[in-house]
């Protein structure tokens, strides 16, 4: 396995046409915006559809969403238990044992590709006991944190978004009765179009620590690319939502030829001359010269899937 040697930023561009890309739950599961009006995908929405896009490619994910278990465990802990080895690492960090839970990171690392892209925090308490009177804390709780190299911004609308909501009927009843119930009743929510932006980031000296290589970078940047395949719900139709057009740019050095501040404005969408209210991706004017004035810079170009630069 290659080591990563080179500082990693990537741009995209979300397309989202009759869905909704990420409810809010606080809101009615209404597609997330902020006071503005502006769309908004949170990074946790991405970080879940980046793990998805790697367990299909046959990786080992340590955060699994309960539909797509793979392994019949029910919990991380109970996830973490059933890795030959691992359950012994984690009794054995107790206190500030700092090789102890070196190893036990190097084990989690070495085991799910998630935890060594994004880090991940390990907390767990067997059963509830007096607080320590040296510590003040509970000597059966394990707390084990570690911090990983790929960093990923709140996805955010290019304008503002129009949400529209419509009352949906169920056919039938949930359980059996004469009138119709009142869970037959319900609301459906999406965003009628937007061109959302998403911008990350992979750090060399982290990715060092966790042992994330070239070859997991690759995976990465493919499920970024193919973000939204295997992602079919009610809420979003096959096709409804794509990652239209990628960037993926990798520096010649660990520290980076520019900072990724740098990097992620140097990409800009405008819209096109006499357009007011956008309905397709083409509506809009992606400037990426300013990306390509940087010099020392690798950038590689999808679009819609396709390798294209």
């Amino acid at each position: 396995m290659t080591t990563l040697a080179n500082k990693i930023d990537f741009i995209g561009f979300i397309t989202v046409d009759h869905a909704n890309p990420n409810g809010d739950p606080l809101n009615g599961n209404q597609p997330r915006s902020d006071y503005d009006g502006y769309g908004e995908i949170s990074d946790v929405c991405i970080k879940r559809k980046i793990r998805n896009r790697l367990q299909d490619m046959g990786e080992q994910i340590l955060v699994q969403s309960n539909d797509r278990c793979d392994d019949g465990c029910d919990s991380i802990l109970t996830r973490v238990e059933s890795v030959p080895g691992m359950k012994q690492a984690l009794a054995a960090v107790k206190g500030n044992d700092f090789q102890k839970r070196k190893e036990f990171e190097e084990k989690a690392c070495g085991t799910w590709i998630d935890v060594r892209s994004f880090g991940q925090l390990f907390a767990f308490k067997e059963k509830e006991k007096e607080k320590d009177d040296d510590t003040g804390s509970n000597s059966d709780s394990v707390s084990v944190g570690v911090r990983g190299p790929v960093s990923i911004h709140t996805a955010v609308s290019l304008n503002p978004i129009l949400i529209t909501s419509m009352q949906i009927t169920k056919s039938v009843n949930s359980k059996p009765g004469k009138k119709k119930g009142s869970d037959t009743m319900g609301m459906k929510h999406r965003v009628d179009f937007g061109v959302y932006k998403v911008v990350g980031s992979i750090n060399v000296q982290l990715a060092e620590k966790t042992g994330f290589n070239e070859e997991d970078g690759e995976k990465v940047k493919e499920a970024l690319v193919t973000l939204f395949e295997n992602d079919a719900s009610s809420a979003r139709p096959e096709g409804s939502i794509e990652m239209t057009k990628f960037y993926w740019v990798r520096h010649d050095n660990k520290t980076g030829n520019a900072s990724s501040a740098r990097v992620h404005h140097s990409i800009t969408a405008n819209l096109k001359e006499g357009v007011t209210a956008p309905h397709t991706f083409d509506d809009y004017v992606i400037d990426d010269s300013a990306l390509k004035n940087i010099e020392g810079l690798n950038i590689e170009v999808y679009q819609e899937g396709e390798k294209i630069q």
